[in-house]
């Protein structure tokens, strides 16, 4: 990072990341953890911007990373960006996003991926996610024509089948 930004989170300079204290150690321990991925998703964006993302870009994409880490991969999952298992997009864009959403579309997903995939090989330029996890994630992520199919049948459950969809893609595995 070029040290040009500095805006209240102390950004200059490069980023010491200790993984492990990214992993929540409790109940009490979300503020925590999630101020650390405030300040990963800031890095994150500036990076962006020196990459030559214009602002809007470079939001968008934070953006759609953010609500995937903070909502769903920390709040939800309870996991650590940097815990390397497989399927975890998967479980975000198959069903909780579904499920989460109001109306849940293609389109918004879409953007959604595209910073998450960002994000993914942001951490592996700053080596701290391996390149078969980066290969693992952008296949998940390239998944698009399968989450499309997934909102479909999402519109199209009748009666009890919920489950049966639900179990699919279930959010039960890998907590």
């Amino acid at each position: 990072m070029s040290g040009l930004y500095g805006n209240g989170m102390d950004l200059c300079g490069e980023m010491n990341v200790n993984k492990e204290e990214f992993t929540l150690r409790g109940e009490d321990d979300h503020l925590r953890v999630d101020g650390l991925c405030r300040e990963l998703l800031m890095r994150f964006y500036y990076d962006l911007l020196e990459q030559g993302s214009s602002p809007q870009a470079a939001s968008s994409l934070a953006g759609s990373a953010e609500y995937y880490l903070r909502d769903f991969l920390t709040e939800i999952k309870e996991r650590s960006i940097f815990d390397e298992r497989a399927g975890i997009v998967r479980q975000f864009a198959g069903n909780w996003y579904i499920t989460s959403t109001l109306e849940p579309n293609v389109t918004e997903l879409e953007g959604h991926l595209r910073g998450i995939n960002a994000l993914y090989h942001y951490l592996h330029r700053q080596a701290l996610v391996s390149g078969a996890f980066l290969q693992d994630m952008d296949e998940e992520c390239g998944a698009l024509s399968w989450y499309e199919e997934r909102i479909r049948a999402f519109w199209d459950i009748k009666g009890d089948g919920y489950l049966e969809w639900e179990r699919e893609c279930s959010l039960k595995e890998g907590r």
